[in-house]
């Protein structure tokens, strides 16, 4: 069982499924709050939409290790499953169940929602998956650029199934107020954050996992660049997703007080500034691997402030904060 666990990755399945939980229910539903609309009960849809988006990513993990068995022969043998615990037919059949179950259930959402967009998106991402497990990911920056949008577009299916939810429940009328502006500015700064600390995390893997890469020919940043120009990219890429905080928390976030600042700087800036330090010392693949975990944990740190957004749309609207109380 804890093969199988490892398997599909799932820290990582449950990280997604409280994602799009927490931005369906803790970014979305204040907008629609603050402009007094009626919450819908789309429980079931909420539960669909969780469940298809997990049933496929699991099945691109399990995907990504079935054509990684030699690489992860040389960058983790203590670690590697299929080929192992699991032989390469049994993780191909896994693979096909569940990314058959994600797509027959993003389908049905899609029937249920009335949404072409919904429908694309899950027949399109399980295609995506499988060119970037075969190919692309062994491909210069292209495999980092794919997971990178797949990991925003986690966020992003969450404003357009709720956006379709609302168009079922109020027509196209609900597109002459502010909400799918609100909705696609709030849940777009949530993808944007997600997408630069991705591309960050996996420039760092490909430099922790170069060993392997190296011998089975791949054309990873790390190999065509070479690691010091590599790293210097990833201090690029934190120096402008840390840029990019601080401007839209001075231009764009604009509730009362600095409770915002105190925790993007608390929160996410100086775990930033550390992963730049770490990047910087890392020559082993353990110092990188060090580093991926930091990086994952400021992915969390950026889901967890939308919990801060609710408490500041409460106490600036006055609505009750989880149907239990209203701040003052």
């Amino acid at each position: 069982m804890s093969g199988f666990l490892r398997l599909i990755r799932a820290y990582n399945l449950l990280f997604v499924a409280i994602i799009q939980v927490v931005i369906y229910q803790v970014v979305l539903v204040p907008v629609l709050q603050k402009y007094g609309f009626q919450i819908p009960d789309d429980t079931l849809l909420l539960v669909l939409l969780v469940v298809a988006t997990v049933c496929v990513a699991a099945g691109g993990y399990v995907l990504n290790d079935y054509f990684d068995v030699k690489i992860d022969a040389i960058n983790r043998p203590d670690k590697q499953i299929v080929g192992r615990s699991f032989t390469r037919q049994a993780a191909m059949l896994m693979h096909q169940i569940f990314t058959a179950v994600g797509i027959l259930l993003g389908l049905l959402l899609a029937w249920k929602l009335k949404s072409f967009s919904v429908a694309m998106i899950y027949i399109v991402v399980p295609g995506m998956l499988w060119f970037y497990s075969a190919t692309y990911k062994r491909q210069f920056m292209i495999g980092n650029l794919m997971v990178a949008f797949m990991s925003a577009l986690v966020i992003l299916l969450v404003v357009i199934v709720k956006l379709a939810v609302l168009e079922l429940e109020y027509g196209t009328l609900i597109f002459e107020t502010p909400i799918p502006k609100e909705f696609y500015a709030w849940g777009g700064g949530f993808a944007l954050f997600s997408f630069l600390t991705t591309w960050i995390r996996e420039i760092v893997k490909d430099m922790e996992d170069e060993a392997g890469d190296r011998e089975m020919e791949c054309r990873t940043m790390p190999i065509v660049w070479g690691v010091k120009r590599s790293k210097i990219f990833v201090y690029s890429l934190i120096a402008l997703t840390i840029s990019l905080l601080v401007i839209i928390e001075r231009f764009y976030i604009s509730f009362e007080g600095n409770l915002t600042l105190k925790y993007i700087l608390l929160m996410l800036v100086a775990p930033l500034v550390v992963a730049v330090w770490l990047v910087y010392k890392a020559q082993k693949p353990a110092a990188y691997h060090q580093v991926s975990v930091l990086l994952k944990v400021i992915m969390l740190s950026g889901v967890i402030y939308s919990f801060v957004f609710y408490f500041l749309m409460a106490k600036t609207y006055g609505f009750s904060l989880f149907d239990l109380f209203v701040i003052k």
